[in-house]
């Protein structure tokens, strides 16, 4: 049973949608204080935290960073609906997914599964055996990587993208691709959830050598992994 933990002020909210996810089969608890989230990755003692952004005390950009610090544990932020800026601070710092509220709970369900399957599991196609692209080897049993000798820190939904560009084997992959197979559903228009996600994993790389990133980017294409 996959252990979740919902960080919202709004009482009436978190009892509504930990009676539904505990309906799914989720084991849930709840708290109205960022802190506990912190408290939570730092034990890895949950399979996945939900967390609000507007919250007192200390608001979930500020408690994301304080996670990212301590553990790669799934998150999947709560933001205000439009309010782009806050989701694309929330992916920066490596939030796995947002959804806006108000939200239904079977859609918070549905993301739910679809981060702890990422989480979990290899890509759509994939195989269990280690893949090696120059210097970057890839273990999708584990679900790590190593990055020239050394461990590559990232998220469920980074190792994701960056174990479907390594096994396309150099070749352009298209944004509409990657969304089908990284999260299982087409690519809406203005969601910038792989551009996002991809310069995360871009930072974590480096640069190469003639000053250029390891992922190449197509505009309107797709992504390109130049490790070879």
């Amino acid at each position: 049973m996959n252990k979740v933990l919902l960080i919202d002020d709004d009482v009436e909210l978190t009892t509504l949608l930990q009676e539904y996810l505990t309906e799914e089969g989720y084991d849930v608890a709840t708290d109205t204080d960022g802190r506990a989230a912190i408290a939570a990755a730092a034990g890895n003692t949950v399979d996945i935290i939900v967390l609000d952004i507007m919250m007192p005390r200390m608001n979930g950009i500020e408690v994301l960073q304080r996670i990212r610090k301590l553990s790669q544990v799934p998150v999947l932020m709560l933001t205000a609906r439009g309010d782009d800026i806050d989701r694309i601070s929330g992916l920066n710092l490596g939030a796995d997914d947002y959804v806006p509220k108000p939200c239904s709970p079977g859609e918070l369900a549905a993301r739910l599964r679809a981060i702890l399957r990422r989480a979990g599991q290899p890509a759509a196609g994939a195989t269990t055996d280690t893949l090696r692209a120059g210097q970057l080897v890839i273990h999708p049993r584990s679900r790590t990587v190593e990055w020239r000798g050394e461990v590559l820190e990232l998220t469920g939904t980074e190792f994701s993208l960056l174990e479907i560009l390594a096994r396309n084997g150099g070749q352009l992959v298209s944004k509409q691709d990657i969304s089908k197979l990284a999260f299982g559903k087409p690519l809406t228009p203005f969601d910038r959830r792989i551009d996002v996600h991809i310069s995360s994993v871009r930072q974590k790389l480096g640069l190469r050598e003639d000053g250029q990133s390891w992922i190449r980017s197509i505009r309107g294409q797709g992504y390109q992994l130049l490790v070879d």
